[in-house]
């Protein structure tokens, strides 16, 4: 069954009739360009097939009502929010993030109630995602409810990008948790076959192409099944570090430095920023090399640059873990052309570029190198360049 139908059902049981419509959005995968969109830079990332799918219907009331369907078959429900009375710090745990869209919504004149059961299947605290696509889902049916379906002609219709940095305002400002517009953007904007790339200061995007299968390619996805949270000090102070590098710099980003500047700007920081800098201003420059490899259609050469990230991910922003490293290192040496941690970081995933011939003998690799170390045994998956969000039809 697939999640909208799910949520349908779900939603059957749960208020005894038909929704109005389902919408639903994808996890996301970010191929390279990690911490580099809250510094204006550039990311690459594509849709995943996994989806969290929103069942709405309208109330009258004003007020949210949201059940979601746990991977147990279990029903988890918020309990009434009056969206007038929404402020951050109100709402806790996971019911903040349906809760703090309709708090954005509501400064944007969308004022109305509704009934929401959402079910999916992207997984979640894996890096991947989930909670932006939690919130990219009742975005779009908050929004379908008031007859406003994205890429809709009407003056009111508001675009895919203004709705991802509604979303980031959400999780900003009222769910506590400092991420930047990679998330969203990717869950809204990706498009089937190819890979997003998207300058975060200029909001500009072009759809790489990232044919997989022609090159004879398997992007594999290796769930740690390690805790990782946006809303934990890790990400917030990487990101403070680098704000404040980019002041000290006299720049509005680290966007702005150079790699052949890189040095120069380096000798003007304290130690404990140099790292920070030297990741963000290297990891730019990789986005853009990937980018010409894969316009190019050389995907199999991409390898390297996958590697590189990883090592400035670990040793430089120090946000790896024991468990993402030994997946980073035993897929390596299993025959991967290339591998790195994808996400925040402090767990969740990584992720492997590895030929068809090889993809059993990698997973077979890692899975033997986590049960020698004592480590729960790893998810994995491969992933194929998916549809970004929208209305479902049932």
């Amino acid at each position: 069954m697939s999640p909208a139908s799910e949520a349908a059902a779900a939603f059957r049981t749960v208020h005894g009739g038909e929704p109005a419509g389902v919408w639903s959005a994808p996890g996301r995968v970010n191929l390279i360009g990690e911490h580099t969109d809250y510094n204006d830079g550039f990311v690459l990332p594509f849709a995943l097939p996994h989806r969290l799918a929103a069942a709405a219907s309208p109330r009258e009331d004003g007020v949210l009502s949201v059940a979601t369907l746990g991977d147990d078959g279990q029903l988890q429900r918020s309990g009434d929010l009056k969206i007038a009375d929404l402020a951050p710090g109100a709402v806790d745990g996971w019911a903040a993030y349906p809760a703090g869209v309709a708090w954005v919504l509501r400064d944007q004149g969308f004022t109305a109630g509704a009934n929401l059961v959402v079910a999916g299947d992207v997984p979640s605290g894996a890096g991947l995602s989930s909670s932006h696509a939690l919130e990219c889902a009742v975005s779009l049916a908050l929004l379908g409810l008031a007859g406003l379906e994205l890429g809709a002609p009407g003056d009111r219709v508001p675009t895919r990008p203004e709705v991802a940095r509604w979303v980031q305002r959400s999780e900003n400002d009222f769910v506590g948790a400092p991420t930047g517009l990679l998330d969203q953007t990717a869950s809204l904007c990706c498009t089937e076959s190819h890979v997003l790339f998207l300058d975060v200061r200029s909001g500009e995007q072009e759809q790489v192409p990232f044919g997989l299968a022609d090159a004879g390619l398997q992007v594999l996805i290796m769930d740690t099944r390690t805790k990782h949270s946006h809303a934990e000090g890790g990400y917030g102070e990487r990101r403070r570090g680098t704000e404040r590098a980019a002041e000290l710099l006299g720049v509005k980003a680290l966007r702005d430095i150079t790699v052949e500047g890189l040095s120069a700007a380096l000798d003007r920081l304290p130690d404990d920023l140099v790292p920070l800098v030297r990741h963000v201003v290297t990891e730019n420059q990789r986005v853009l090399e990937v980018v010409d490899l894969l316009r190019a259609g050389r995907l199999a050469d991409i390898g390297p640059y996958l590697d590189a990230s990883h090592v400035s991910m670990r040793d430089d922003y120090r946000i790896s873990t024991a468990e993402l490293d030994l997946a980073v290192d035993s897929a390596r040496a299993a025959g991967a052309l290339g591998s790195r941690m994808t996400g925040g970081g402090f767990g969740g995933s990584a992720i492997a570029l590895v030929r068809d011939a090889d993809l059993d003998g990698v997973k077979a690799a890692v899975e033997a190198a986590y049960e020698k170390a004592g480590y729960r045994r790893p998810r994995m998956f491969t992933a194929v360049p998916s549809r970004g969000a929208g209305r479902d039809e049932l």
